[in-house]
């Protein structure tokens, strides 16, 4: 799932700038991190990029309404990224593993997160329940070790989506999450605005796409 072009270092891990992704290129528009801070120190568990199909104006057409917005404009207003999750284009995050942690450990803060968020929505019956504890079991058996990789690919239109979990040395190892509102609250984890799990990375998006909407036509 990637094309042979220049790759941008974010946290000492090479991301590709492009790759390719339901048949059609996507590109690194941002990057974060996932962190804690500790007595003062702060640990860095994972690298994230988010790539989306920009190749046309359907994307900032269809934020056009954020148009000359400012990024602490678009940081703080929740339709914006609403919007973004909804917009019908191809989405790929890549979670690349700086700190190793048991499988197990990010399945159930994932499930923990979607299920709140469910739930805050109305949205958590007994087909979210399933397909979530279906994503948490994917990674109870997984060693999330440094430079293993995490990908997630959201559908243009809402459905399916697929995880994909590698790690040297092994096999790629797939899940696809067929319910669209689990699907869906996954993308709002990372893509969620103020309520996001890395704040670094949606303060990405904001800069990026405040600069892409100023030129947009």
């Amino acid at each position: 799932m990637g094309s042979e072009t220049e790759t941008i270092t974010f946290e000492g891990i090479p991301f590709l700038a492009e790759i390719t992704a339901g048949g059609k290129p996507l590109s690194l528009l941002a990057n974060g991190i996932t962190d804690i801070e500790i007595h003062f120190l702060q640990i860095k568990y994972n690298a994230i990029g988010v790539y989306l199909h920009t190749t046309d104006t359907t994307l900032l057409g269809h934020l056009g309404a954020w148009k000359g917005k400012t990024a602490e404009e678009l940081l703080a207003d929740a339709a914006f990224w609403s919007a973004l999750v909804s917009s019908p284009v191809e989405k790929l995050l890549r979670v690349v593993v700086i700190k190793e942690i048991k499988g197990s450990q990010y399945g159930v803060q994932l499930e923990s997160s979607v299920r709140d968020r469910l739930a805050a929505a109305d949205l958590y019956e007994d087909e979210e329940e399933e397909a979530l504890e279906k994503v948490a079991e994917f990674f109870q058996s997984k060693y999330l070790k440094p430079g293993s990789v995490i990908t997630f690919h959201f559908p243009a239109t809402p459905g399916p989506a697929e995880i994909t979990f590698a790690t040297e040395g092994k096999g790629d190892a797939r899940i696809t999450v067929e319910n669209e509102h689990v699907a869906g609250m996954i993308q709002k984890w990372y893509l969620g605005g103020e309520n996001a799990v890395s704040p670094t990375t949606v303060r990405s998006l904001a800069d990026r796409f405040a600069a892409l909407l100023a030129v947009a036509a």
